[in-house]
């Protein structure tokens, strides 16, 4: 089950610190959304998980976030996260391709890159303040004109110095990618694939070096045919260039890219795409998706039950099953396969919070019991899903638990930064809970979070 969520606040405070970005363009942050869908990260989690280790990491410290963004892109902010637009899903054909991306980006969180970000703004910073003494002392001296040329030609100097350093990052991020994809054993060839593809992107909007001496000036990036020179030759030499990925790899991959092209595509288009006489499973998952939201359940359940006839064991098979169902208002139908892929995946919270929802759905009071117990379980293992700590304030509030209700309010006023309901919310919880306990504690956590966020805000105003 794909769902969007805005940027929480944990990400908006990340990207603000600044990014190291693999693609040609950037959109603001603040106009996406996490995409949030378990068979996605669990793909994401099993294709990094090598490189991770290669790069002497715990798999389970590096966040991956999926971002709703047309554009060919990936980037690390603070700490150790990296975000990947849907858009990039779309563009590579293979999970090689992927674990390219994946792998120059450790190389940004390993080369600190993020937390060296200043080493590049200061000395750019230190000429543009220079100039605008030398274009002051002009202008008093009776010469704007001279102060403006001034002015410019450091502003030109500045800009200059911090690209220079931003292509230092990335040309340290490719070694860094290669040295890291090397040691996994996985084969570079879908790097350099990926890169080939960034760089007809470059001929399309008019990034072309020989045409253009001084584009590569203007550039956050090396051009990307030097970067195919530098890497070609070293990922030819390594001994895992012939290594295909993993089959199974593979095949989950082209999964869910055809998963969120039906997700994120108009139906028409992915009816186009994928069309009826396609019987394979990504095409049948993609029409799955484009009939559900033109609300054809008939045809989404047809696919969906196709599907689960062609691997029954496969739980996010089960989960669409389950989430056609209950947005067409069959809950009740809804309960077996959720419950089936909540316990095949071993309670993965994303489809843990869907059956939860589902339960919550039937308006049966005997449901309530384990409406609180699976969501219970699921926000314990993942306290950044709004939705989760939404259901289960609904829950307390139907059992009469009225404190933990506003606690759980107050858990995702926050995440979606509704500071003054958020606020409320957490002092009422606290108010009314057992002095001492730990949700008393959590609420204490939350109001002081907010209070300092607020005046945080009301400073920089």
């Amino acid at each position: 089950m794909i769902t969007r969520a805005p940027l929480l606040n944990r990400l908006l405070a990340k990207l603000a610190a600044g990014f190291a970005a693999l693609a040609l363009c950037l959109q603001p942050a603040a106009a996406q959304s996490v995409l949030r869908d378990a068979e996605t990260e669990a793909l994401f989690r099993d294709a990094g998980a090598p490189i991770f280790k290669a790069a002497g990491f715990d798999p389970r410290a590096i966040d991956m976030v999926l971002l709703n963004d047309g554009s060919i892109n990936a980037f690390v902010a603070g700490g150790q996260a990296i975000y990947i637009h849907s858009g990039l899903i779309s563009a590579a054909d293979n999970v090689n391709e992927l674990q390219g991306v994946i792998a120059h980006e450790l190389g940004h969180i390993t080369g600190g890159h993020i937390i060296r970000f200043d080493e590049g703004m200061k000395p750019a910073t230190g000429i543009t303040v220079l100039s605008l003494l030398l274009g002051g002392l002009a202008a008093a001296a009776g010469s704007p004109d001279a102060a403006m040329g001034v002015f410019m030609a450091g502003q030109q100097a500045a800009m200059g110095k911090f690209l220079a350093f931003s292509r230092a990052q990335e040309s340290s991020a490719d070694a860094a990618g290669a040295d890291f994809l090397a040691k996994a054993g996985i084969s570079g060839r879908g790097s350099i694939e990926f890169f080939k593809k960034l760089q007809n992107q470059e001929f399309r909007y008019g990034y072309n070096a020989s045409a253009n001496p001084d584009a590569e000036f203007y550039r956050t990036h090396p051009m990307t045919s030097d970067r195919l020179t530098t890497l070609q030759d070293v990922y030819e030499r390594d001994p895992a260039w012939n290594t295909p990925a993993p089959a199974d790899l593979q095949a989950r991959f082209q999964r869910v890219k055809a998963k969120l092209y039906g997700y994120l595509a108009d139906p028409q288009d992915t009816l186009r795409t994928y069309p009826a006489y396609l019987t394979d499973t990504p095409a049948r998952y993609a029409r799955a998706y484009a009939f559900h939201k033109e609300a054809y359940a008939d045809k989404a359940l047809d696919e969906t039950k196709a599907l689960i006839a062609q691997d029954p064991a496969n739980p996010y098979f089960l989960e669409l099953e389950g989430q056609i169902l209950l947005e067409s208002g069959r809950p009740a139908e809804a309960l077996e396969p959720l419950r089936k892929a909540t316990a095949q995946t071993g309670n993965e919270p994303l489809i843990a919070t869907a059956f939860g929802h589902a339960l919550l759905a039937t308006e049966d009071a005997d449901n309530l019991a384990e409406a609180e117990k699976v969501l219970k379980n699921a926000v314990a293992r993942d306290k950044d899903n709004p939705f989760a700590w939404y259901q289960l304030g609904v829950v307390y509030q139907a059992r009469g638990d009225i404190p933990r209700a506003r606690l759980a309010s107050a858990e995702q006023q926050l995440m979606n930064m509704r500071l003054p309901e958020a606020l409320r919310s957490a002092e009422a919880a606290e108010a009314a809970l057992p002095k001492g306990s730990p949700d008393w504690l959590r609420a204490q956590d939350i109001a002081m979070s907010v209070r300092a966020i607020i005046e945080r805000r009301r400073k920089s105003r």
